[in-house]
């Protein structure tokens, strides 16, 4: 028991810069708007400005599942520090904010904690998108295969610096998949 509150508070530790809201900058636009059924579904993580739990995870995938509470269910695994590393897993809880647009996110890790979780970015073909914050402190570029072509990746770069990212922050997160039959 100790040891499950010990991680939890850790947790909430790390975390806990993902609470803060930047009230110098200005705020992030996000798309117009998501068709929540079409966002739902695995996304591999191609690179980010990583929060601390996540700054070695090779193989990192964000699952979501809209649940019948409306609330959507994630699941988030990587390996940490190599592809054969220890399997992680966490489940934070997303609620949709703005509920007209499906963009404005709040993200649950611990209770009653909620992270913002902007879509700034989005393909037509829901293959490719980028999660922001206000602070600028954090920031998902994903996808749903575990490769995007160079030319993707340099025009999500450019989205990123557009909002006034600092790239010297970014990770790119190695990705290494058996290919499929």
């Amino acid at each position: 028991m100790l040891e499950i509150m010990i991680k939890r508070i850790s947790l909430l530790l790390c975390l806990l810069p993902l609470t803060v809201d930047a009230a110098s900058r200005p705020r992030l636009k996000t798309v117009d708007k998501v068709d929540i059924q079409r966002f739902m579904g695995p996304w591999y993580v191609i690179a980010a400005i990583p929060t601390s739990i996540e700054k070695q995870a090779y193989n990192a995938i964000e699952t979501y599942r809209l649940d019948s509470k409306g609330t959507v269910d994630t699941v988030f695994t990587f390996n940490k520090g190599r592809f054969d590393g220890p399997a992680k897993r966490y489940n934070p809880r997303g609620f949709i904010v703005d509920k007209v647009n499906n963009s404005t996110w709040g993200m649950r890790f611990i209770w009653p904690f909620k992270s913002e979780f902007l879509i700034t970015y989005l393909d037509e073909g829901y293959s490719q998108t980028i999660i922001s914050r206000n602070k600028r402190d954090f920031a998902w570029i994903m996808a749903r295969t575990p490769e995007i072509p160079e030319s993707d990746y340099q025009k999500m770069l450019l989205e990123l610096t557009s909002q006034g990212y600092d790239l010297t922050k970014l990770r790119k997160v190695p990705q290494r998949w058996p290919e499929k039959p």
